[in-house]
């Protein structure tokens, strides 16, 4: 079965003087067709396995990929699965055939198609009507390499169903050791205000790819949030559609790629209906001889698409010699009756004037370049809304730090 069509890009981004480790070649600002015109099925066959010249997938290093893009199933017994969730909150499962499996969802890569056909059923949390959840819904996801060759294979499906006028926070952290394909269909329900925060701090031999598709409704918001601390390789997809109008989505993302890691975000906006915000905001450092990171944004504002409006911006902190950081926003745009849309992205280093202030106050070096870094994250990190979240997530990017700058001072 083939499900509907996706849309992308035309504009050129603009980077800060002197920026370094960054890719703006020719064919950067070309894609090879508009997203509206992109293949989506739930058919594997349907996508040839993907040899790296592919629009798609030409960042990304698919030659370590090779078993992710066949069906097999989930190897459950290195696998842990846990929920944790508040009163008012329904879990269950779906399977092929339920109106809900799918209804929101189409995978657009031969990934997430053999993840669909690897998964024999979905975890599915239902929030609903008019529910409000004072505490997060919490998942996570832990693979156990154990004494085998290879991590674990783990095809995972999760819906989050959330009800008309219902609020609700949900957490889902992948961790440990995997060969992980994830689709994620999250539904918002008309006025529902959901906040989905994804965490990949795996293993540093994990590969993870994934799929995350919203439908937002009339006057529904959406945040989504995606921290990418750990894995060999991490690639996640977004994609977000709305089904009514007044819709909101803001998408935000932090990331921090060391020495050898390749983490790779991609997402797609569909404005078809009229009337709908969108925001995204993803920011990004990087350490270390080939830490490689990919940020996609790609916003189709559709010709039934009146009164959008619509901004998306990447930044990229490079902290070390070896790094490199790609970086593609793109806007298609089909009406001119539009409230506003545009885009910006950057990749620099340490911001000198910064450093040199912190260090005249007497200020070690160190600390300087530390403190910098903490407040390039700061403000993205502030705006996940989930205390504990936050907290962990400065903790985590301290010790990232203390990798190339050394561990805090006392």
């Amino acid at each position: 079965m083939t499900g509907a069509q996706e849309t992308a890009p035309q504009s050129p981004m603009t980077q800060r003087p002197g920026a370094k480790a960054h890719t703006d070649s020719g064919a950067a600002f070309v894609p090879d067709q508009s997203r509206a015109e992109r293949l989506t099925s739930y058919d594997v066959a349907d996508f040839p396995v993907p040899g790296g010249r592919e629009e798609d997938w030409r960042f990304t290093p698919v030659d370590r990929l090779a078993g992710l893009f066949q069906v097999e199933p989930t190897d459950e017994s290195r696998l842990t699965f846990e929920v944790s969730a508040p009163q008012g909150v329904e879990i269950g499962d779906a399977k092929a055939g339920d109106p809900v499996f799918g209804s929101v969802m189409r995978p657009a890569d031969r990934a997430s198609a053999a993840a669909w056909a690897g998964a024999e059923k979905a975890t599915l949390v239902t929030i609903p009507n008019e529910v409000e959840l004072s505490e997060s819904v919490r998942i996570t996801i832990t693979g156990d390499r154990g004494s085998g060759q290879r991590p674990p294979r783990v095809n995972g499906h999760l819906i989050v169903d959330v009800g008309r006028f219902a609020k609700a926070t949900v957490v889902l952290t992948h961790k440990g050791s995997a060969e992980c394909a994830t689709n994620v269909e999250l539904r918002v329900g008309d006025g529902a205000d959901l906040t989905f925060v994804t965490v990949q701090e795996w293993d540093d031999d994990a590969i993870h790819l994934a799929q995350n598709d919203a439908l937002v409704g009339r006057d529904a918001k959406l945040k989504h949030v995606t921290v990418t601390l750990g894995g060999e390789i991490v690639r996640v997809c977004t994609n977000v559609r709305y089904s009514g109008p007044g819709g909101y989505a803001n998408a935000i993302g932090v990331y921090f790629a060391d020495a050898g890691q390749h983490q790779e975000h991609r997402l797609f906006v569909d404005h078809e209906t009229p009337s709908c915000v969108s925001n995204v905001e993803y920011k990004g450092a990087l350490q270390g001889d080939s830490a490689h990171t990919v940020w996609i944004g790609d916003v189709l504002i559709r010709a039934t698409a009146e009164g959008t409006s619509t901004y998306e911006l990447n930044r990229n902190l490079i902290l070390t010699d070896g790094a490199r950081a790609d970086s593609v926003p793109n806007l298609e745009i089909e009406t001119g009756e539009i409230i506003g849309a545009g885009h910006a992205s950057a990749t620099g280093r340490f911001d000198d004037e910064q450093l040199f202030y912190l260090e005249s106050r007497g200020i070690p070096q160190d600390e300087a370049r530390r403190l910098v870094v903490r407040g390039f994250f700061a403000d993205i990190v502030n705006r996940i809304g989930v205390p504990e979240v936050q907290e962990h997530l400065m903790g985590a990017i301290d010790a990232e730090l203390s990798l190339s700058i050394g561990p805090a001072s006392v």
